[in-house]
């Protein structure tokens, strides 16, 4: 197998690129952080509340907008047991108290668990 010349071999993240990086991870580490602590107040152990996190994550949901309303209702399926939904339902509450609006658009993100 042949070598890259010198000249074209990678060198090393571009420092102004790299520090970008480090601080969406670290953003995306704190909102995390503030969710997981938001399930432990819902009765959620600690070792518990990221795994309870990436479990959502990678659950569908059913994502509805209502253009009347300028909402968009993101609408989380049931987990295994009660103790967990009542702890992601309190969750959905924090996250609608923050009356965050998707991206780019003027429709408010509504959080709900269950059916449409």
């Amino acid at each position: 197998m042949e070598e890259l010349p010198e000249a074209d071999k990678f060198q090393q993240l571009c420092v102004k690129n790299k520090y970008l990086i480090d601080n969406i991870k670290m953003i995306a580490y704190r909102a995390e952080t503030s969710m997981a602590n938001i399930l432990r107040n819902s009765g959620i152990a600690s070792d518990e509340a990221r795994g309870l996190l990436q479990a959502i994550y990678t659950r569908d949901a059913d994502l509805i907008p209502d253009q009347k309303n300028n909402t968009l209702i993101v609408c989380l399926h049931h987990m295994a047991n009660k103790r967990t939904d009542n702890a992601i339902l309190k969750l959905c509450d924090e996250l609608n108290a923050t009356e965050t609006h998707f991206p780019r658009t003027n429709l408010k993100l509504i959080f709900k668990l269950g059916s449409k």
